[in-house]
């Protein structure tokens, strides 16, 4: 049987929309298995058993639900394979969004190369929306990752930059309409352990200037990753999406689910503060083999999406 991450409410009569999700959510987890969940929930039963076919299989009639926001890739996921199997991969999972890290699209390469490889990218449908994490440590560094970007027509940057270069980003961001999106990393990360450490250094500067929260660290550092990613929604331009078998500073990643994170807590808040930008997989787990776990996590998402708008559908919104 999948965990039981929220506590009951009353009625659902009685309840507006975001009350009455956590009754009905509670009523899946105690009547269904994982499996059957998905699969009442839409999609989910393709991804648990052929990962690899989900894409491949969905209906053409199938619309998917009405969110706000898209679900994207961060190609460290697939750190041991190349650009195009990265691509084949988004694809099949039915993936349209794609966050590319250096060893798919290198920092050093140049102009002309970026826009090539990048090239790829959108003649597979798949908008290259943005590049990271891309760590910046000098003022050629920060100058350079913008103009990587740039050729390669990104919309964002998931970058940690020092501290001292956050002035030089801010109007670097100004004059080629680049956002930058702060990574947090964490126990251990000195300079953006957590989401609050980005945001009190950005508040104040160009709206362009923001985070992207990466859940799982967030949980293993000790902290909500609701309650934070509420607390900072209107500096939020990119969210790293995960589960963690613990909320410790040791945590690993593991399927969507299976962990400690509330996951349908978690897309619901997302849903009621009406983010609108991307939420992407960072499948850190099985770095070889990827797919299977990835598309696991992909399917249960998207089953709870679904279970989502349905209840809100119920609800006349």
């Amino acid at each position: 049987m999948i965990r039981i991450w929220v506590r009951i409410g009353c009625c659902v009569a009685k309840f507006p929309y975001f009350d009455s999700v956590q009754l009905i959510l509670k009523y899946y987890t105690m009547h269904f298995s994982r499996r059957n969940f998905l699969r009442v929930s839409g999609v989910g039963l393709i991804a648990t058993q052929a990962p690899g076919l989900m894409a491949a299989n969905l209906p053409s009639s199938h619309k998917g639900p009405e969110v706000p926001f898209q679900l994207g890739i961060a190609s460290y996921t697939f750190r041991e394979f190349s650009l195009n199997e990265t691509i084949t991969m988004t694809q099949r999972l039915g993936i349209s969004n794609l966050c590319l890290k250096s060893m798919h699209l290198p920092l050093e390469l140049s102009p002309e190369e970026i826009q090539g490889e990048s090239k790829k990218v959108s003649q597979a449908g798949i908008d290259l929306y943005g590049g990271g994490v891309i760590y910046m440590r000098t003022k050629e560094e920060v100058v350079h990752a913008f103009e990587y970007a740039k050729n390669a027509g990104m919309k964002v940057i998931v970058g940690v930059p020092e501290h001292e270069l956050l002035e030089l980003c801010n109007t670097k961001v100004k004059e080629t309409g680049i956002n930058l999106a702060i990574h947090n990393h964490g126990p251990g990360d000195d300079k953006y352990p957590s989401p609050e450490s980005s945001y009190r250094l950005v508040e104040k500067m160009d709206p362009g200037m923001g985070l992207c929260i990466d859940i799982g660290h967030t949980a293993r550092i000790g902290l909500d990753p609701i309650k934070e990613t509420s607390r900072f929604m209107d500096r939020v331009l990119d969210i790293h999406i995960k589960d963690e078998d613990k909320a410790e500073e040791d945590g690993k990643t593991c399927e969507i689910g299976h962990g400690v994170i509330d996951i349908p807590g978690f897309l619901g808040m997302l849903l009621k503060e009406n983010y609108n930008k991307i939420v992407s997989f960072e499948f850190e787990k099985d770095g070889k083999d990827p797919l299977p776990g990835l598309a696991e996590s992909v399917g249960y998402v998207r089953g709870v999406l679904n279970m989502l708008d349905m209840i809100r559908h119920a609800h006349g919104g």
